[in-house]
């Protein structure tokens, strides 16, 4: 593959990182909402917890949708390019994210108001489900092969990126207003300025070029198969496993970190709302800064050994996290989500370059968003859900730390039965067994 301009690179990693930035802010700002006002405004029980809980459940609804997202986009995507499907999956996002900042609450519409939220939550799953695939290939179809996990690992910072914005547009809310003002209408402004930031987003996607690999492929007359899901199942199931077993660690750990510890910061251990909002945005100020330094690491060392890396030590840290949080010291609360932030950049700055790395360029946008999206159901989409019924059961953190490690073990797992990706030519037509795929992918046409 031709090496692309720096300045063209940065252009396209630039684009890729503030699209990705607007739809992870939109997403990761209904988690942090669910933990600290839909509870009460949608789901309003006797028990806090118990609404908390049925908040999360709308959460989770979100997830349960990204893989339907990552079916459709990643089938058009494969068919007909990267770019188009990124616009609209922002478009859809941004619009989702506006109308709940404009959604009536269970007081004012009774039942109808959760209905209508979780209703925006799956559109907004939707679109999130085909967003990552076509951010991440977009960036990683681009320049030089010899430095693909340092500008892939761009688009990933977009999430810290995204919860940074999120908790901090909140955190500056909850600062300046009332309790009750935050709850009567404060809270509305963090959604309706996802209006502004789409068309920021909206106008720099627009002005960057298709992938070189895709074009490549049309002009080679590549063929792609009528349903790429297909043959991503038949020809790739064992890279899907990989992926989705390499998600697991890494989806757990973080929403544990940035969703969850906004529950039991504020229940459990006693924390101010405002102190745990701060520890999460210092928290992802430095996951975005060492998210390609990560990327960068796995282009020297490759993609396995920092992922293993990263899942191994998440998993221990998990059992210095809650003690950390319960001492109720700022600095130490903060120490707790900024080093296990750090130790999931291991796993997520390698994970863009390693994915795009598995499977084949005319069904690579499917790939990807199959591994991704459906590993997410069963980790980061429940993580929540789950860490609050345990806490429930047990009242203690330990089991949510045994559930973090038991996740951090199925990656290692996957991780270890995979093979290192970093050399692979993504313009080949297969990455492991070059021509002799040829067929395989005419006849699956």
């Amino acid at each position: 593959m031709a090496n692309t301009p720096p300045a063209r690179i940065g252009k396209v990693v630039g684009a890729s990182l503030i699209g990705t930035t607007i739809e992870w802010y939109d997403f990761f700002l209904y988690g942090s909402a669910a933990a600290l006002v839909f509870n009460k405004l949608f789901f309003p029980t006797e028990d806090e917890l118990t609404g908390t809980l049925l908040a999360f459940l709308t959460y989770a609804v979100g997830f349960v949708a990204r893989p339907l997202g990552g079916l459709v986009f990643g089938h058009y995507g494969d068919r007909l390019g990267r770019k188009r499907l990124l616009v609209i999956s922002l478009l859809m996002m941004g619009g989702s994210t506006f109308l709940i900042g404009c959604l009536p609450t269970y007081a004012a519409l009774g039942a109808g108001a959760p209905l209508l939220l979780t209703l925006l939550r799956l559109v907004q799953g939707f679109a999130l489900g085909g967003e990552w695939g076509g951010a991440v290939l977009l960036v990683s179809e681009h320049g030089d092969p010899r430095n693909r996990g340092f500008w892939a690992s761009w688009p990933q910072a977009g999430a810290p990126g995204g919860n940074l914005i999120a908790t901090g547009v909140l955190a500056l809310l909850a600062a300046v207003q009332s309790e009750e003002a935050f709850l009567a209408w404060g809270w509305r402004i963090a959604f309706l300025l996802s209006g502004v930031l789409v068309l920021i987003g909206l106008w720099i996607r627009l002005t960057v070029t298709e992938s070189p690999v895709f074009q490549q492929a049309l002009e080679r007359q590549e063929p792609a198969p009528q349903a790429p899901i297909i043959g991503v199942l038949r020809h790739h199931w064992r890279d899907v496993l990989v992926a989705m077993g390499a998600r697991m660690a890494e989806n757990v750990s973080y929403y544990v970190i940035t969703a969850f510890v906004l529950v039991y910061g504020t229940t459990t251990a006693g924390l101010p709302k405002g102190t745990v909002l701060n520890a999460v945005l210092i928290g992802s100020a430095i996951h975005f800064v060492t998210i390609p330094l990560w990327g960068a690491l796995s282009d020297r060392i490759g993609r396995r050994p920092v992922y293993l890396l990263g899942a191994a030590a998440v998993g221990l840290w998990a059992f210095a996290f809650f003690p950390l949080i319960d001492t109720k010291n700022f600095a130490l609360v903060t120490v707790a989500v900024t080093v296990g932030l750090v130790l999931h950049g291991a796993m997520y700055g390698p994970q863009a370059a390693f994915f795009s790395e598995l499977f084949a360029t005319r069904m690579r946008y499917s790939g990807v968003s199959i591994g991704y999206q459906l590993a997410s159901i069963a980790a980061g989409g429940v993580a929540p859900l789950i860490a609050v019924a345990l806490l429930d059961a047990y009242g203690s953190s330990v089991p949510i730390s045994v559930y973090v490690v038991a996740a951090a073990i199925l990656t290692i797992i996957a991780v270890i039965a995979s093979r290192e990706t970093r050399d692979r030519d993504l313009s080949a037509i297969e990455p492991t067994s070059g021509a002799a795929q040829t067929a395989v992918i005419a006849k699956e046409a």
